[in-house]
């Protein structure tokens, strides 16, 4: 498995299993996008389209994964609107078990390989200081972009399920879930939240086919006109005992109404019912973007912890160690 190679649904439950060692020893060097539901959202709406544009390597130890990295690489996604956006750089996700972290510098050196050429971008945990300081030595310096009131740095949000406030819907409204709403509906509901979107029917079937999707975990809110007016997915970890939120969202016509709030306390009642004993949700974490994490403190969540984004310019030698 030396050789670039394009990424499987069997590989990504690999990828799953070891989040869930890592959440179990050290929860806060999961990256923000390696956890059990993140793999499964990006994985299930992703594959189908852009999955020719995925490259993953993976290291083994006495036949267990201990860490892996998956490479994005160029590629076009068609929006609803219409529109086409180009992606020209090199995006990495990863893991590395933190008993095994002497393998940072093997992932940083294959993902410069496979993305030679081109500007590539990484997410590093900023509890992390071995790997940030790895990161740092093969010429990776905190993307600008990520700084400022406006930037694009990622908080994880956490809570326990002990005690729970109950949901309180607007007259007229209810709870629904995408079992019985059905596909076309929970399609839309996510589209019509995060416009303009490539989300589509075949990219929802590939995320229901997603392990641990679960349709019961699923949510949304219904309008008394019938509109899906909000909706979120929770992804259960049955082997730590806790649930994410991922993703979350309200359609623009029907906020500020208190349907976001009351959905995530209706899901977290819909996870300790299911297992869950603990919660999370991402959301940006830069002054500038309130909204999200004033709903999520909101309802009991509180900063756990935050990643740090990389990057390297196009073409960039590795510098001298």
């Amino acid at each position: 498995m030396d050789d670039p190679e394009l990424v499987t649904a069997a590989d990504v439950r690999r990828m799953q299993g070891l989040a869930q060692r890592v959440t179990a020893v050290r929860p806060d060097l999961v990256n923000s996008d390696a956890s059990v539901g993140e793999l499964a959202w990006i994985w299930g709406k992703g594959h189908a389209s852009h999955g020719e544009s995925w490259r993953r390597r993976l290291w083994f130890s006495g036949g267990e994964l201990v860490a892996w990295g998956w490479a994005f690489l160029p590629h076009r996604v068609r929006r609803n609107d219409g529109s086409v956006k180009d992606v020209t750089g090199a995006w990495l996700t990863y893991q590395v078990h933190p008993h095994h972290d002497e393998l940072v510098d093997e992932v940083i050196d294959w993902y410069d390989a496979v993305a030679a050429g081109l500007e590539r971008a990484v997410i590093a945990q900023a509890a992390d200081e071995v790997a940030l300081k790895r990161w740092t030595a093969h010429g990776y310096d905190t993307d600008p972009d990520s700084l400022g009131d406006a930037g694009s740095w990622t908080q994880l949000n956490e809570r326990d399920l002990d005690d729970v406030e109950r949901p309180t819907l607007p007259d007229g409204f209810r709870f629904r879930t995408a079992g019985e709403a059905g596909p076309q509906a929970a399609v839309q509901a996510h589209v019509d939240a995060w416009a303009p979107s490539p989300y589509t029917i075949e990219a929802y079937e590939g995320v229901r086919r997603t392990p641990p999707y679960r349709g019961d975990l699923h949510v949304l809110v219904e309008a008394p006109d019938g509109t899906m007016a909000a909706s979120a997915i929770m992804w259960l970890d049955g082997v730590n005992s806790t649930a994410e939120f991922e993703p979350v969202g309200t359609h623009p016509d029907y906020r500020r109404r208190g349907l976001g709030r009351a959905m995530l306390l209706h899901g977290m009642h819909l996870a300790r019912a299911a297992g869950a004993r603990h919660m999370t949700v991402a959301c940006l974490g830069a002054p500038g973007h309130p909204g999200a994490r004033g709903l999520y403190y909101s309802v009991g969540f509180r900063m756990f912890s935050r990643d740090v984004p990389l990057i390297k310019a196009a073409g960039e030698a590795r510098p001298s160690q």
